[in-house]
């Protein structure tokens, strides 16, 4: 029922065809802004390198699955506009303060 801001790390099994993998895009790249209930499509575009096809360890290989985990950021956007309203209040009454000592000198 709150927004929320991630960011998304990728996994590739099985593990040895993430040498193979090649991200050209992805949403992983940047934290992603999500508001309360919304839906998104978050593109990656990617290629497999044609090299996989002469590597004789891959020849096992039938299936690549790409998976990703989408973690909560740190400091969430809320937070740090919190964060910013408060600090705007704090130096708005600094600056009162340092007028009003200015006055009585």
């Amino acid at each position: 029922d709150t927004p929320l801001t991630g960011v998304a790390t990728y996994n590739v099994v099985p593990l040895k065809a993430g040498n193979f993998f090649n991200k050209i895009q992805c949403f992983c790249f940047e934290e992603q802004r999500l508001r309360a209930h919304e839906e998104v499509d978050m593109p990656v575009f990617f290629f497999l390198d044609p090299e996989m096809l002469e590597d004789p360890g891959m020849h096992d290989v039938n299936q690549i699955t790409l998976s990703y985990t989408f973690f909560k950021s740190v400091a969430e956007e809320t937070d740090l506009d919190a964060m910013a309203a408060e600090a705007a209040a704090r130096a708005e009454e600094a600056l009162v303060q340092a007028r009003k000592e200015a006055l009585a000198r």
